[in-house]
Formats: C-alpha cells, sequence, structure tokens
C-alpha cells in the first residue's frame, strides 16, 4: 500500500530522514513516535505525498511518487484519509459542511453522500451539532469532526497526526476507538502520538507495529501490542 525503499528527505540542506525502507500493509495498525522535531509530521507527509523524497523509492498503491503530476497525486490522496494536527476548518461553514468538503471537491456530493455524511456524523457523535460552526466546538468535537472529514471518502488509509494530542483522556480513548473501528474494517491506521500511554491502551485491543524516529531513521521499536 505504501512503500519505502531506502528512502532520505532533506530539508534546508540537511538530512531530515535517511534510509528508510518499509512497507504500509493494507489493514494495518501502526503508531509512529519520537521527540518533538524528529520528523513525525514529515514521516506522515511523505505517506500520502505531500512532500517528495529526496532520495530513494517511494511507492503509495504501487504507483511511484516521485515524477506524477499535480492531479496524480491528488487521485493518490483519496485513498489516503489525514487528520491533522491542527484541525483546520473553515469558520464560515457549519460542522456537516466542513466534512462533506472532500465529497464536493471529489463530485461526490449527490443524495447517496448526503445520507453517509449524515451516518458518519451520528457514528463520530456529532449529529447534533451538525449545524455548528467550527469554533463553536470542543477540542474533542474538532478532532472528530476532522476524522470524519478524514474517512468522508471511503480511504483505504487513514493517517493522524497527534489526534490526541489537545484533548483529555476520556476523549483519547473515544478518538483511539473510532480508529480502532476503521481498522477492523479493513482500513490501514498509522497513529503519530508521543503519548506511550495512547499505545499501551491499544494493547488488548489490536495487534500493532510501534515506529520510532531516532537518528533520522524509522526503526521498528515493537510489534504486537
Amino acid at each position: 500500500m505504501i512503500s519505502f525503499d531506502n528512502v532520505a528527505y532533506s530539508y534546508g540542506g540537511g538530512a531530515l530522514l535517511t534510509d528508510i525502507t518499509l512497507d504500509l500493509a493494507p489493514g494495518s495498525f501502526h503508531f509512529l513516535t519520537g521527540p518533538s522535531g524528529a520528523g513525525k509530521t514529515t514521516f506522515l507527509k511523505l505517506c500520502y505525498a505531500a512532500l517528495t523524497p529526496t532520495a530513494g523509492d517511494l511507492r503509495l498503491f504501487e504507483q511511484p511518487v516521485t515524477g506524477l503530476d499535480r492531479d496524480g497525486v491528488a487521485h493518490l490522496r483519496r485513498r489516503i484519509g489525514v487528520v491533522h494536527q491542527d484541525c483546520q476548518f473553515l469558520d464560515h461553514l457549519s460542522v456537516a459542511e466542513n466534512v462533506a468538503l472532500p465529497l464536493t471537491v471529489a463530485g461526490m456530493d449527490g443524495a447517496a453522500a448526503r445520507r453517509d455524511l449524515d451516518e458518519l456524523l451520528g457514528w463520530v457523535g456529532l449529529g447534533h451539532r451538525r449545524d455548528a460552526r467550527p469554533p463553536e466546538l470542543s477540542g474533542g468535537e474538532r478532532q472528530r469532526a476532522a476524522l470524519a472529514r478524514a474517512v468522508i471518502v471511503s480511504p483505504d488509509a487513514i493517517l493522524a497526526d497527534e489526534p490526541t494530542g489537545n484533548v483529555d483522556w476520556d476523549m483519547s480513548q473515544r478518538l483511539l476507538t473510532l480508529l480502532l473501528e476503521l481498522n477492523r474494517m479493513g482500513r490501514a491506521v498509522m497513529i503519530a502520538t508521543h503519548d506511550l500511554s495512547l499505545i499501551r491502551a491499544a494493547k488488548s485491543q489490536v495487534q500493532a507495529r510501534v515506529l520510532r524516529i531516532a537518528n533520522r531513521q524509522v526503526q521498528v521499536a515493537g510489534a504486537d501490542l
């Protein structure tokens, strides 16, 4: 699904990530750890082609990222849902309209898609907040809205960058439960986090790999949590 072969990424003349060889398989579950500034967000951006490797071979769904034009990148990104750390929304639109934006961009905003939207908002516990504006949401509600927006077009993989960083423990568990459910539905999931308690909480619920960024490399820190 996402395949790294000796991939490196340099920024400003210095190597940020080097020698990454790794396969993220369909239906897999990964945690990505490492200290702040180690390159977790950069690694995720490589995974959804927001960045292009400066060396090595990176393939998304068997297609090499290097050389793809803008339309090719956009097509691949439809298969990957991303929950960004900062949860950017358009404040003049309602929650439902923000979540539905990927449908509009993809030209999939018909009656069936609207029914799916209603079902999805209920699934993340935001059915009663569909007409609220983003500034009216709590931190947990914003994170759930971001997750709903990431999965509205039924992607094959979900990448979440510190999805529980700004919420309390109870809400972090609720978000984890939603991501685990998506994984059980066959989606590959990767969660970038510095919260080892979150990883331990998943121990009895999912078999996962823990990847750690250290010394500019992505290393397997553990398996079968």
